[in-house]
């Protein structure tokens, strides 16, 4: 074995066993002397793979945003007709319900309380900007295809036209400031639901999980305008 492959081997491991503490400690008492004693590495060699806590955070959010993101891409890819924007949209939705269900302690690392004393440094964006992206290329489908919003629609403001500008530069249409207010409300209401359903705020109040968010959807879709 080489040595590039012997340092991602150990690597993978370090993070690997870092996603098990994940889930019994939480993001904030991760400690990399715990896993190193694990990893079966004195406590001092972890450091030249992570030199800091906050660098396997890192290391940690950057893969969970590219597995979502991977999902994502994947179920938006798979839909055969890709002009059923409805369809797209949907599918797109259930891989992050879908992902966020199976990899709780890593979506509550992404969506859940900061972290104390982390932030995270500007490499982590293109990751995270992979779930969001993938809907604004549907609504941008949607703009093109002049789809209506379905009703009623309130007319933006001047101020919120103002509020909307760090949003456009990503975009590859021009869309309508109506449409991506909508759309932004979708992708709120999509991770909302989520983490209202993983943290139990919904418990014995919704009775069939699965029932439910297939209806919250198709409703999004239809305030979308997104025909199917």
């Amino acid at each position: 074995m080489s040595r590039a492959e012997n340092r991602l081997e150990i690597t993978r491991a370090i993070q690997e066993t870092a996603r098990r503490h994940l889930a019994e400690v939480g993001p904030a008492a991760l400690s990399l002397r715990a896993i190193a004693r694990e990893v079966g590495m004195v406590s001092s060699a972890v450091y030249r793979y992570f030199p800091s806590r906050d660098d396997l955070l890192t290391a940690l959010i950057v893969e969970a945003y590219d597995e979502i993101g991977a999902a994502v891409e994947a179920a938006d890819a798979g839909v055969r007709r890709r002009s059923d924007l409805a369809e797209r949209f949907t599918a797109v939705c259930h891989a992050v319900h879908d992902w966020a269900r199976a990899n709780p302690h890593e979506y509550a690392l992404l969506y859940g309380s900061p972290v104390p004393g982390y932030a995270a440094p500007e490499t982590t964006i293109p990751s995270a900007a992979r779930v969001p992206g993938t809907l604004l290329r549907i609504a941008e489908e949607s703009e093109r295809a002049a789809q209506e919003l379905g009703a009623p629609t309130r007319a933006v403001s001047a101020r919120e036209h103002r509020a909307l500008g760090g949003v456009r530069p990503a975009l590859d249409v021009d869309l309508s400031d109506e449409r991506l207010v909508r759309w932004l409300m979708a992708w709120k209401t999509l991770f909302g639901h989520t983490s209202m359903e993983l943290y139990g705020h919904m418990h014995r109040g919704i009775l069939d999980y699965d029932a439910h968010f297939s209806q919250v959807i198709a409703q999004l879709a239809a305030d979308l305008g997104l025909s199917s």
